[in-house]
């Protein structure tokens, strides 16, 4: 599960009667959620959620005009599940698509899916991941059958669903590969053998190694781009600076 709403930032501009006087745009409020399934959208193209799905604890992240930062986490638990997935998005999540969303879109009709990243780190038990979203039909609703993980980083003892069956090397970076089934879809995870703060990439690149591995076929659809963290402990303090993802 990963999930929900929305509010959109305005821009205002000025002119002077006399002579045309150049305004800048107007600083962006930042918006604080707590609503366990809150969402709001940046940029006029992405949504941020904070999908507090796996604890009655509370949550808060603070949205900032690029990203967000999670606030207060008040939830703690030793294993198995994390408490909530907090992230930024381009394409459908639970019916909650992102403006004008490009997504969903079949891979064959994909040429390249460029994204760029920047994390903060602090301390706690958590993953940074970054999440691909692929499905036989083009699913806007509920839970997709593959869930492809990017692991940028990882603070704790923990570890992805399944086992590990090897490594591989994608995009220049070497990577640890886990597959495993988390009882509602199947799960491919690349771990970064060297902690990423940041980077540049194609998704593309992911999406084809999965193909290669799995029943995944360029007939699926790209649901969506998701970047956040999955805390388990503490993470205060975590941040994604900025985001970006598009589909060519």
């Amino acid at each position: 599960m990963k999930l929900r709403n929305a509010l959109s930032a305005v821009l205002l501009a000025a002119a002077g009667l006399a002579a045309p006087v150049a305004t800048a745009p107007a600083a962006h409020a930042d918006t604080l959620i707590c609503d366990q399934y809150g969402s709001t959208t940046i940029g006029g193209r992405y949504v941020v959620m904070n999908n507090r799905w796996g604890s009655s604890a509370q949550q808060c992240i603070n949205v900032t005009g690029s990203g967000f930062r999670i606030q207060t986490q008040q939830g703690s638990t030793s294993g198995g599940a994390p408490l909530s997935y907090p992230a930024v998005y381009l394409g459908c999540h639970y019916t909650n698509c992102s403006p004008g969303s490009p997504l969903p879109r079949q891979l064959s009709r994909i040429g390249s899916a460029p994204s760029s990243i920047s994390y903060t780190y602090v301390g706690g038990v958590f993953n940074a991941s970054y999440d691909i979203w692929l499905d036989p039909t083009p699913k806007t609703n509920g839970v997709n059958q593959m869930e492809v993980m990017i692991w940028f980083n990882r603070s704790g003892n923990i570890q992805p669903i399944g086992g590990r069956v090897g490594t591989t090397s994608i995009g220049g970076r070497g990577w640890e590969v886990w597959q495993g089934n988390n009882g509602g879809n199947d799960v491919v995870s690349y771990v970064a053998q060297s902690t990423l703060s940041g980077w540049s990439f194609n998704v593309l690149d992911f999406v084809n190694d999965v193909d290669n591995r799995t029943r995944v076929d360029r007939s699926w659809y790209l649901t969506s781009i998701q970047a956040g963290f999955e805390p388990w402990s503490g993470g205060v303090g975590l941040a994604v600076n900025s985001f970006s993802a598009s589909i060519n």
